[in-house]
C-alpha cells in the first residue's frame, strides 16, 4: 500500500525518482538537500520508497510523543534530544553498530530558511560511525530527486566539502532563494592562513 501512495504522491506533484548510479549502502549518513520547505519531507520519503531505499530520519523528541509516536517511528523516525548536541553525535553513531541497516537522512542545512553555514553533524556522525555519506537530493528545476554518490569522509573537510558542493551545484530547492551556500564553519578553521 505505501508504495502505491508514494507513486501517487510523485505523480500528483509531477516528480520523478532518478535511478541511483550505485547501490545505496546498508549503513550510511545521507545529506538531505536542498531543504527549503516542510514539503521536502514527504517528497523525500516518497522518492526513497519508490527507489527501494529504506531511510531513517531525525525528528524532535516531541514529534514522537502521544498517538503520533508510533506513526513517526513507522515512517523511519529517530527521536533526538537537541539539548545535548555533542552527545547526540555519539548516540547516533552508536546506532549504526546496533542496527543491521541504517540510512540516516540528515538535513545538513539544519533549517528550512536560508543559512550561511551547514551543520557539521552529518560529517561528524559519518566519521565517528565510519560509514559513507550519501548525497540525497531534490531539484525543483528538473522535478527530480534521488540518491547520488556515496563519499567517505577523508578527514580533509575542505576537499570532502568540495566534492559535496560539486554534486549539489545547480540544484534548486522547492522554495527559491532559501538554499544557501554549501559550507561548514569548520572549513574556515581548516583553511591555511595567508
Amino acid at each position: 500500500m505505501s508504495m502505491l501512495l508514494a507513486r501517487f504522491w510523485l505523480f500528483i506533484w509531477r516528480w520523478q525518482a532518478v535511478e541511483p548510479a550505485e547501490p545505496v549502502p546498508a549503513h550510511c549518513v545521507m545529506i538531505a538537500a536542498p531543504h527549503t520547505t516542510n514539503w521536502d519531507f514527504p517528497l523525500t520519503l516518497a522518492l526513497a520508497k519508490v527507489s527501494g531505499v529504506p531511510v531513517s530520519w531525525l525528528g524532535k523528541r516531541t514529534l514522537f510523543k502521544g498517538p503520533m509516536g508510533p506513526i513517526m517511528r513507522r515512517l523511519g523516525g529517530v527521536a533526538i534530544d537537541r539539548s545535548a548536541p555533542g552527545g547526540m553525535v555519539a548516540s547516533l553513531a552508536n546506532e549504526f553498530s546496533v542496527r543491521d541497516q541504517l540510512a540516516l537522512l540528515v538535513p545538513a542545512e539544519g533549517t528550512r530558511s536560508r543559512t550561511e553555514y551547514w551543520k557539521s553533524g552529518f560529517y561528524r556522525i559519518a566519521e565517528q560511525a565510519q560509514v559513507p555519506i550519501v548525497l540525497a537530493f531534490v531539484d525543483r528545476a528538473t522535478r527530480t530527486g534521488g540518491f547520488g554518490p556515496a563519499i567517505t569522509a577523508s578527514g580533509d573537510i575542505v576537499a570532502d566539502m568540495d566534492r559535496i558542493r560539486a554534486f549539489y551545484e545547480g540544484k534548486e530547492g522547492l522554495k527559491a532563494g532559501r538554499f544557501g551556500p554549501i559550507r561548514l564553519k569548520e572549513e574556515s578553521a581548516a583553511e591555511p592562513v595567508t
